[in-house]
């Protein structure tokens, strides 16, 4: 795998981990009871961004590496994934 393909890798599994945690632990001023003149209801009440990135940060890093060595190992190839069979072959490019 190359450098940039770990990059962009590491950058997509840490924005969707991030949009999976986002609501988690998330209470709003309407359940606190606690509701800011000129905000809404569902506005958060305790959004701490420091700490849920850095959680983030280390969820996505293990699942990032989970499959950077799922993807050197070769056992799952581009191959295996063609549906079509319309790929060519590795020794072809």
């Amino acid at each position: 795998m190359a450098i940039t393909s770990a990059i962009v890798l590491y950058a997509v599994t840490w924005f969707m981990t991030m949009f999976i945690a986002l609501p988690i632990g998330l209470k709003t001023q309407g359940d606190m009871g606690e509701k800011v003149e000129g905000t809404h209801d569902g506005a958060p009440a305790n959004y701490n961004p420091r700490r849920k990135a850095l959680y983030v940060t280390v969820a996505a890093t293990v699942i990032w590496g989970i499959l950077v060595a799922i993807i050197s190992s070769g056992w799952i190839t581009w191959h295996d994934l063609d549906w079509t069979a319309k790929l060519p072959s590795v020794a072809d490019s």
